[in-house]
């Protein structure tokens, strides 16, 4: 017995040696583990010994490591490099002199005719100045690439290519300089930090050039800045004359994205190639998630580039409903969230009981037989625990052949669900929103006769299969249907504030048409982007907050065209005061995931007017000192501002610095809540200070507040600013003086200052926590 026991002690005494031994292996090898870096150095400190930053650069590398070499060289938007490095090398480089920071790869995500019409800009083209089409506004789209055979790159009646631009059409893989002309003035393809990571481009699957083989890039560059192509739609839904925001303006193409993904290295050199070119704004129609400004390459490279004049709109994300999901929420980046349009595509599902439910659809082939056809609920038909989902092999041909099936929304494409039910012998799908989706209906070019139908619907027609012995359906195509009313609505996909790196901005800024929007497309794959879908068009129907961001770019670019002089800070002001938050019959816009009416949190300061911004009256300008005052407002050390910045700036010790008093053209008002039971009978008090230039003629602007809560008082001083001369500066000084509300409490206001003629507008938002 004390034998056993001894070799028992032993036995657990070698596994814990055997542990440890394998854990210190284990420690060694990612110890020696190479991953991706951006090394961002201060210029300033390059030793007088070395003639070229290049080479300074390259010493630094090898200082560290003789065995890896330099991936990107940054010269604009930061000084400094990407390359491979191990944990070792790391903490190495990070102690040489004039490394301001050394930050890991960073995988980013894309946030995937009628249009025009509904932003007023085809019915108002008179009050349009004709300066204002953008001929000579370049935007540079950094996405999946280009499809420059697409008419949408048509450069007809376009004049030479502006002196400014220094940018190139790089030859590639299927790509070479003929590709472009007077519309698309540039393309370039960013991969070393993508191939780092995978290897080298698989030339069967991606092409190794500007040319896009997704349609994300195709879709978004055509949004912001296609010419017009009559005679467009797809499949005959959302037929016309489909055309960018800026018709007259340029396109430069910048593919960061392939099919691993989007990596913080490749995007980083693409901002910094996009800044040398000439660039006057950056649609990005990616994400990840919020961080720091300074561990952020998205926000690092915008900050540099707003310093340059140059304008970034960047998508909110697909993270709703959820609250506090929206990214890219530096103050310097216009972040845009996404809305619907009057436009529908209804499909109605008709069931043996005689009940008929509306849904929509992109369905174009042979339609169902116009009889009853045998419906059945996917979970009772499949042989997996998430039968619902009808993911890839999940149902049983035998119990689905010759039948429609009820799938559930999730878990992998919509479109795939249907090509599930086909090879499974389905001849049609119903596709139910579950709660995550609610009642919001995306519409898709489904290879097989579908209709996706809202939550409510869905349930019902569960119920039915479930009661009736013998349920059966078929589903009738209805093609385009405009006027839909109310709209817009606020997408349920849409990422919300607020902001959690810095509460006291209103996140998003704005939102834009994201929900079923018609643009250019690659010829590379099919609408639905499924290897079976051999269908090729010009144009095709998708949604996301991805195509609401191209949108405001396009129009950013009209606003910059009509008034060249403007900075991005003004250019966004514009946009953002002149939004509206109401329909017609005054009642506010409804959020379609919830049905009630949409918030800030939500739609920013509302949903952009084109026209309206071309004529702003007032705007809250921001210059390069107000950002980085705002960043000492954060308490960033030097070396962080320096990060963010590029720029040596020392936060004064005397000086107060408030987050708030960033010149924001929105309110964002976090407040505590008192302790104990919630509710304080002594009121804080905030002070937020704005200053407005004047871009109109000389008025005298009145200011009025609206609040929904009587639990803050608002007070304006002062109430009334006269201005005499254009570009003239006023201040004034808002005090929220705010009782305590339990955690979690939400309420909103609006500050609006008025001459009778324009109306500057501000959202506010107020959260206690």
């Amino acid at each position: 017995m004390k034998i056993s026991c001894v070799s028992a002690q032993l036995m657990i005494l070698w596994l814990v040696l055997c542990y440890v031994h394998a854990y210190a292996v284990a420690g060694e090898t990612n110890q020696h583990k190479r991953s991706t870096y951006i090394v961002h150095l201060d210029k300033s400190h390059m030793p007088a010994s070395f003639s070229d930053h290049h080479e300074w650069y390259d010493s630094s590398l090898k200082a560290v490591s003789d065995s890896t070499e330099i991936l990107y060289a940054y010269s604009n938007v930061i000084h400094g490099f990407s390359t491979r490095l191990t944990a070792e090398e790391v903490k190495a480089l990070e102690g040489q002199p004039g490394v301001v920071s050394v930050l890991p790869e960073v995988r980013y995500e894309l946030h995937t005719t009628r249009t025009p019409e509904f932003l007023g800009l085809g019915r108002s083209e008179e009050y349009i100045p004709h300066s204002a089409y953008g001929t000579d506004v370049v935007i540079g789209v950094l996405d999946t690439g280009v499809w420059p055979e697409n008419p949408t790159y048509d450069d007809t009646g376009l004049g030479p290519i502006p002196s400014s631009w220094k940018g190139e059409c790089e030859v590639g893989t299927n790509f070479s300089s003929a590709n472009c002309n007077r519309k698309l003035i540039g393309a370039r393809a960013f991969y070393k930090g993508y191939e780092s990571i995978f290897g080298p481009i698989d030339p069967s699957s991606e092409t190794r050039s500007p040319r896009d083989d997704d349609g994300h890039g195709t879709h978004t560059s055509s949004t912001a800045g296609g010419s017009a192509v009559a005679g467009a739609s797809l499949f005959g839904y959302a037929a016309g004359t489909a055309r960018g925001m800026a018709t007259q303006a340029r396109i430069a193409a910048y593919k960061i994205c392939w099919q691993g993904g989007c990596f913080s290295s490749d995007i980083l050199a693409a901002m910094d190639k996009a800044v040398e070119d000439g660039v006057n704004i950056l649609s990005m129609s990616i994400g990840g998630r919020a961080a720091d400004y300074y561990r952020d390459t998205i926000s690092i490279g915008a900050f540099t580039a707003m310093t340059k004049g140059i304008l970034i709109s960047c998508s909110a994300g697909n993270g709703g409903p959820g609250s506090s999901t929206v990214s890219n929420v530096a103050p310097w980046i216009t972040t845009v969230g996404a809305g619907t349009l009057d436009r529908d595509f209804p499909a109605y599902t008709t069931l043996g009981n005689g009940k008929n439910y509306s849904g929509v659809s992109l369905y174009s082939g042979k339609p169902l037989p116009s009889s009853q056809i045998p419906l059945v609920y996917a979970p009772n038909v499949s042989n997996s625990t998430y039968g619902n989902l009808c993911l890839s092999g999940s149902l049983i041909p035998a119990k689905v052949a010759g039948k429609i099936v009820l799938c559930e929304r999730g878990g992998n494409a919509r479109t795939q669900k249907g090509e599930v039910v086909r090879d499974a012998g389905g001849l049609g799908m119903i596709l139910a929103n579950t709660e995550t989706y609610g009642e919001e209906l995306v519409a898709d070019a489904h290879l097989i006769p579908a209709a996706a139908v809202g939550q409510r619907t869905g349930d019902l027609i569960k119920a039915y299969i479930s009661s009736d012995p013998n349920p059966t359906a078929t589903i009738d195509f209805a093609g385009t249907q405009l006027g839909v009313q109310p709209s817009p609505v606020l997408a349920a996909f849409s990422s919300r504030g607020p902001n959690t790196v810095t509460p006291e901005i209103l996140k998003p800024d704005l939102i834009a048409p994201g929900v079923n929007i018609l643009a250019g497309w690659t010829s590379k794959v099919g609408p639905t982007g499924l290897d079976d879908d051999h269908r090729l068009v010009h144009f095709n129907i998708i949604s996301g907050t991805s195509m609401s961001c191209p949108h405001v770019s396009g129009l950013a670019a009209l606003v910059k065209a009509a008034h060249p002089d403007w900075s991005p800070a003004a250019i966004k002001s514009a946009l953002m005061t002149t939004s509206y938050t109401t329909y017609k019959n005054g009642a506010t816009i409804l959020d379609i995931a919830t049905g009630l009416p949409a918030t800030p949190f939500e739609y920013g300061a509302g949903h952009v007017d084109p026209i309206s911004a071309l004529d702003p009256g007032l705007v809250y300008d921001a210059s390069v000192d107000d950002y980085q005052d705002f960043l000492c407002a954060l308490n960033y050390s030097s070396s962080q501002i320096k990060a963010v910045s590029g720029r040596n700036f020392t936060c004064l010790s005397g000086k107060t610095y408030s987050k708030g008093d960033l010149n924001y053209p929105s309110f964002s008002v976090p407040l505590q809540t008192a302790s104990g039971s919630g509710v304080s009978s002594v009121p804080s008090t905030v002070k937020y200070t704005r200053t407005l230039t004047n871009v109109g003629t000389p008025a005298t602007y009145k200011v009025s507040v609206a609040s929904e809560n009587n639990a803050v008082k608002i007070t304006v001083e002062p109430d009334s600013l006269t201005f005499s001369d254009a570009y003239e500066k006023k201040s004034y000084t808002v005090t929220f003086t705010a009782s305590s509300l339990p955690s979690g409490t939400t309420s909103f206001a609006r500050l609006i200052w008025s001459d009778g003629k324009h109306i500057v507008s501000s959202p506010i938002a107020f959260s206690w926590t």
